[in-house]
């Protein structure tokens, strides 16, 4: 009895100290070094307003669809850019439903940018990414919605082509994927003009 009592003290001392260690210190721990190294990184990467509220995240893609603004990747993420149910659509390249909704997207963005039916559209406008997040859209993406945009808001094509070099994000350490347009980011320029 007595040495069960030992082994027993013994796991309960041991759970304790793996407790502490692993659900109070070591959480503290990277969270102060996140807050001291990359605080804005650490805090969501949120974009403020001038006034201090917040307008969104560099890092979460958010459904714009009025004329004037960039339109980002469709989201599969549940009801649309809903970070609480990140994902993919999980459809395949035989399924009948994905192929339905390509050809119905293709047809409305062609149509909302005014481009010709042998115009190619870039596959990021017309899929959603893994996450249902993606942020970003490919240069090619962002050229094709400038004309609308320079007219929705009466401004320069060069201008507006201006901005999307300004919100450009390179390649992940200069040689990973290729370079995006934060759409959030890129809004909020054409809004601040």
């Amino acid at each position: 009895m007595k040495e069960l009592l030992s082994h027993l003290r013994g796991a309960i001392v041991a759970t304790l100290v793996l407790v502490i260690a692993c659900c109070v210190v070591y959480p503290l721990v990277v969270y102060a070094v996140a807050q001291v190294t990359f605080p804005h990184k650490a805090n969501g990467s949120l974009i403020t307003a001038q006034d201090g509220t917040v307008q969104g995240s560099e890092l979460l893609g958010q459904n714009f669809t009025e004329t004037k603004y960039f339109h980002p990747r469709p989201s599969a993420a549940g009801n649309g850019y809903d970070a609480a149910n990140s994902s993919g659509s999980n459809l395949g390249p035989t399924s009948q439903k994905l192929n339905d909704a390509l050809k119905e997207r293709i047809a409305a963005y062609r149509s909302e940018n005014d481009l010709k039916e042998t115009d190619t559209v870039p596959a990021d406008a017309v899929t959603s990414s893994g996450s249902g997040l993606d942020p970003h859209i490919s240069l090619r993406n962002a050229e094709l919605q400038t004309p609308r945009i320079a007219k929705a808001r009466n401004l320069n094509v060069d201008k507006v082509r201006e901005l999307i070099q300004q919100n450009t994000d390179s390649a992940s350490l200069g040689f990973l994927g290729e370079p995006g347009v934060n759409v959030m980011k890129l809004n909020l320029a054409l809004d601040s003009l």
